[in-house]
């Protein structure tokens, strides 16, 4: 970006190659055998030497989905779609996808990308500086949810290594908008149809897990993350940013209702095909950390002066509590 306030901060050797993690070398895993199998070159539906299912390619995207998966998340994807391209997502300009998260330039969601953009600054700020300390030529980082793909287009800005997993796979919301990247990246980072309960990659490989703005989504939150901690080196990092978070679980259980009341009248569904769990509670967050023996480092982001106040507003008005924006870190290590 010519931007200079938005450039990155973290400049890695531009001389050193990556000795390991690149597209070249990375390690799939079968979601059907569980079977390991490594790709060589570019990527060309790598097939399973297990069971013979093949990883598909569409556009530079593979598809880690079985048959009986797509299926499965055929009505959602629709919806979801639907719902994204109503709140007009997307564009048709490059410089659209690459002022992302800082400006939206259509106008249209712009409180939406506030908070990312805040988020964000506050990943690059307290996070990721002391990721890099220990890794100097930069991370492989598995960006899951990634949407339109600009956290790993920021990551890769960065001097990191994402690799995007995202169910959509469209070219205004989804990993088909990569292309938008191109431009300004020396090369173009992998990008997979997966979902986050059955990740397509074999174990010990990422040193960091990002769940940006998805991770509420999961059904089931100890499984997503058993699985997200699966793919970790160690010592790893998981990190979740932008899920709802509330103090009380009915605060969270009304807003579920309203949401899809709210989806019924504007779009015609509910937008429940999956029952995902959608928000976290502190009891919640116990409970992972607990079972899966981590310890949570919660930062929160200031989103400004009118933001803060919409808990006492909520009290004075009688409403229900407000979602608040967490972003959690847990660094994993030996168990």
């Amino acid at each position: 970006m010519s931007n200079s306030a938005e450039s990155p901060t973290f400049t890695p050797d531009p001389t050193t190659t990556r000795s390991r993690g690149t597209s070249s070398s990375l390690r799939l895993q079968c979601p059907i055998c569980r079977e390991t199998f490594v790709t060589s070159g570019k990527f060309r539906e790598p097939t399973c030497s297990g069971c013979g299912f093949a990883i598909s390619e569409v556009n530079e995207i593979l598809c880690g989905l079985t048959p009986n998966r797509q299926l499965y998340f055929r009505q959602f994807i629709r919806e979801y779609e639907m719902v994204r391209a109503k709140e007009g997502r997307g564009s048709s300009s490059a410089a659209y996808y690459e002022a992302l998260p800082f400006r939206d330039l259509t106008g249209r969601n712009v409180w939406q990308w506030k908070i990312r953009a805040r988020t964000f600054r506050d990943i690059e700020k307290c996070i990721l500086p002391e990721i890099e300390d220990t890794h100097p030529h930069g991370c492989d980082i598995l960006d899951v949810g990634a949407g339109n793909c600009w956290l790993s287009y920021r990551l890769a800005l960065r001097g990191h290594r994402p690799v995007a997993v995202d169910l959509l796979t469209n070219e205004a919301d989804g990993l088909g908008a990569a292309q938008h990247y191109v431009r300004q990246l020396p090369r173009t980072f992998p990008r997979f149809q997966a979902e986050m309960d059955h990740l397509p990659f074999a174990s010990g490989q990422f040193d960091v897990v990002l769940f940006n703005a998805s991770f509420h989504y999961s059904i089931d939150y100890e499984r997503t993350l058993s699985e997200a901690l699966r793919c970790l080196r160690r010592p790893g990092n998981v990190i979740i940013a932008d899920s709802p978070f509330y103090w009380r679980d009915e605060s969270g259980r009304t807003m579920l209702e309203e949401r899809r009341t709210e989806f019924q009248q504007r779009f015609g569904f509910r937008s429940d095909s999956i029952e995902s769990r959608e928000y976290l509670t502190p009891q919640v967050l116990d409970a992972l950390a607990d079972k899966l023996s981590l310890q949570w480092r919660v930062l929160k982001p200031w989103y400004g002066i009118g933001w803060a106040l919409r808990p006492f507003k909520a009290r004075l008005f009688r409403r229900r509590e407000p979602a608040k924006f967490y972003l959690l870190w847990a660094k994993v290590t030996d168990r």
